[in-house]
């Protein structure tokens, strides 16, 4: 923990550093080449876009690894995430990424996890892709930091279960909740565990988000601009509570030490004016083990203020857990991790500081693509409800064979 005079932000807490503490765990570099090794951990990044470029810089700057290799359907991608990670390696006193290591089109994927060049690939394509992107990583050898959600469709989510399991003992593979690494959580957690608030009775959870906008591309053609905008998309995406909600329902099973039964709510789309056709609010009640119910909002559209949050509440007291400002318990057990309010300055724990002890949890049994995928499943129970308007079971979503299909043919796009 460390003080610092201006109020934490939400990029901050998101973006390259936080983000990164979770990196802090992908591997060791005598556990990929079996020595100390005096080079930086190697990477390569599939998806140079607006996360990859974030999170591998992070990786860069805060966990002392080596981007290697990248790869990404289109070319100005590539170009210009080059140059951004040349600059950055060379403030690091590192060689800039070699031009053989440039992958581009529709076939990149394969290309990058072959290369001797890197140690892990961090995955930040589209999540219609990461089941493919992952299993042809981890089918290659190599260590994988796949970003969230792992999947956007049931079957999309076993198949990740069955990548995990192959890779169980023998690969690290990171899933992208940096939420879970953030020392104030951490902490929050494991009071909560101890029974800091007594046993739960209920809470609230919610993402309260602007729109996400995506430039012009004037020049692109209609599936192009789908695919560049894919997070307008469903089929791509998931939708806005299985690709960025997905953050506060994981930090439920979190907390609650389990996975919701049942849910049901509403989704509409109303404010927004995009080409895409995902929703831009979704109401619900989740219901989780114990009869504990969940209630659960996001919006994703211009105007409203960012917050994210989960209350929870107890006999003996409450617990409130922001993004980017409180974590703290009232009650009984009073405690406050000193992140002071929205309005608030000064007494911050720094996102950039040093997450001592991370690291040392980094080897081959590290595994997170049940974890993933389980709550990657728990915001689709929530979709699916709020598209059905009907209550809807664990069980059966598990039932559920249909899978998003965005029909763009990659090759006539390349």
């Amino acid at each position: 923990m460390s003080e610092r005079t201006n109020k934490i932000n939400r990029r901050d807490f998101l973006g390259t550093a936080a983000a990164t503490a979770a990196g802090f765990m992908i591997i060791k570099p005598e556990l990929v080449r079996g020595t100390q090794a005096n080079s930086a951990v190697r990477f390569g990044i599939l998806g140079v876009g607006g996360r990859g470029t974030a999170v591998g810089s992070g990786f860069v700057e805060d966990a002392g690894a080596r981007v290697t290799a990248l790869a990404d359907f289109f070319k100005d991608s590539l170009d210009t995430g080059k140059k951004h990670f040349d600059e950055l390696l060379a403030k690091k006193g590192l060689p800039a990424i070699d031009s053989s290591e440039l992958y581009l089109g529709p076939d990149a994927y394969k290309k990058i996890v072959e290369s001797k060049a890197v140690d892990f690939i961090l995955i930040t394509s589209p999540p219609y892709f990461h089941p493919l992107h992952l299993e042809t990583v981890v089918a290659a050898g190599k260590h994988a930091y796949c970003e969230k959600p792992v999947a956007v469709d049931v079957p999309g989510a076993k198949r990740v279960i069955e990548i995990g399991k192959k890779a169980e003992g023998k690969l690290s593979l990171d899933v992208g909740f940096q939420i879970r690494m953030a020392p104030p959580m951490v902490e929050l957690a494991k009071r909560l565990h101890d029974g800091a608030i007594g046993k739960i009775a209920c809470g609230l959870a919610y993402y309260y988000c602007n729109h996400l906008d995506r430039p012009e591309w004037p020049n692109a053609s209609p599936d192009q601009k789908k695919l560049r905008d894919w997070v307008w998309y469903r089929d791509l995406s998931g939708d806005i509570i299985v690709e960025q909600n997905i953050h506060v329902i994981d930090m439920c099973n979190w907390f609650l030490q389990g996975h919701p039964i049942k849910a049901v709510g509403a989704c509409d789309r109303k404010m927004r004016d995009d080409t895409g056709d995902c929703k831009d609010n979704f109401n619900l009640v989740f219901t989780y083990p114990g009869n504990v119910q969940i209630s659960f909002g996001s919006t994703q559209f211009d105007k409203p203020e960012f917050d994210a949050a989960v209350r929870l509440f107890g006999p003996d007291g409450s617990s409130e857990c922001h993004y980017d400002w409180r974590v703290s318990i009232a009650g009984k057990n009073k405690w406050d991790a000193g992140l002071g309010g929205p309005a608030a300055a000064g007494q911050q724990f720094s996102a950039s500081g040093t997450f001592s002890g991370s690291l040392d949890k980094a080897d081959s049994d590290h595994n997170q693509a049940a974890q993933g995928a389980e709550s990657a499943l728990s915001a689709m129970l929530g979709r699916n409800a709020a598209y059905s308007g009907k209550v809807l079971t664990w069980d059966e979503l598990l039932k559920s064979k249909e899978t998003y299909n965005p029909r763009l043919d990659l090759t006539k796009l390349a």
